[in-house]
């Protein structure tokens, strides 16, 4: 090579570390001047759940109308005021439906514009299955990709911490909204533990938006309320006869876990809890914890 062709060769190497300096402050000036973006994600089961009590004194979805446009409408406006400086990407409604084919209800709220309706399964009890990994799903691609900075989750579950975490992760603030409870909480303690922030929404918001039909019984589900002593003995019954068929060994790997149950058992103890007490427990965070004391007080009395 000749000695005389290397400073133009350093001359165009420098254009070129300048033209990409340049290019590289443009796209960091265009990024300062991006809004903020959140979304709000509804478990709806929860907000049946717990709007239903709250409002129509029942949990039983067949008791009461939710006008579920004027709601999210109303969940929006609450958002911008939330989060003043930022735009919103979209609403998340996750709920249930048998081998996920979409209710004439879930249609409607699919139509409504800036929502996006997502189905976990419905099992023969009418319990929602797989919800929470679709929340956790969404939460975590959405913040890994920098698509939101904030997030609205309108839940209660204890299972949603995992969600929580994930998005967290990638740098986004997650802010959990609940829904006011007639007695008690209905929002898991460790879930208000890991959010950003909390915030409660009263009778007032949701009185407009609820809707108790004629002639409906007074509580949901076939038996009345249980105690929450009721509650913890069923999970200690459901933790005997857990151990007679798992054994020792399984008993052993389940104890350093304490005091979270792997998603499985806690679902299979949800259900077997609601069949024998025939009542359900979604949405009922202080009765769901009495269940997972039973069941681990006598778990661990046995060992």
């Amino acid at each position: 090579m000749d000695d005389t062709t290397r400073p133009d060769q350093a001359a165009v190497l420098r254009e070129r570390l300048d033209r990409t300096n340049d290019l590289l402050e443009r796209v960091l000036a265009e990024v300062a001047k991006t809004p903020s973006t959140h979304a709000i994600f509804v478990d709806a089961g929860y907000l049946y759940a717990a709007t239903g009590r709250l409002v129509a004194g029942t949990e039983d979805r067949r008791s009461f109308d939710l006008d579920a446009e004027g709601l999210i409408d109303a969940l929006i406006d609450r958002a911008r005021t939330v989060f003043a400086d930022s735009r919103l990407l979209r609403v998340y409604w996750y709920d249930g439906a048998r081998r996920r084919i979409h209710t004439a209800e879930q249609q409607s709220i699919a139509g409504l514009p800036d929502v996006k309706v997502r189905l976990g399964n419905l099992n023969a009890n009418n319990q929602q299955k797989g919800v929470d990994s679709l929340i956790r799903g969404d939460l975590e691609s959405l913040a890994r990709h920098r698509a939101i900075s904030d997030a609205a989750l309108l839940g209660g579950d204890e299972d949603l911490v995992s969600a929580v975490e994930a998005a967290q992760g990638y740098g986004a603030r997650v802010h959990l909204w609940g829904i006011e409870a007639p007695e008690g909480r209905n929002q898991a303690e460790p879930l208000l533990w890991e959010v950003d922030s909390q915030r409660t929404l009263d009778l007032d918001f949701f009185k407009p938006y609820v809707t108790r039909r004629t002639g409906a019984p007074p509580e949901g589900g076939a038996g009345p309320r249980p105690s929450r002593e009721d509650v913890w003995f069923t999970g200690a019954r459901i933790a005997a006869t857990w151990l007679a068929e798992r054994g020792r060994s399984s008993l052993e790997e389940l104890l350093p876990g304490h005091p979270y149950l792997p998603g499985s058992i806690d679902q299979d103890l949800l259900v077997e809890a609601e069949s024998l007490l025939r009542y359900s427990l979604r949405g009922q965070s202080e009765l769901r914890r009495a269940l997972r004391d039973g069941f681990w007080e006598h778990l661990r009395a046995q060992f």
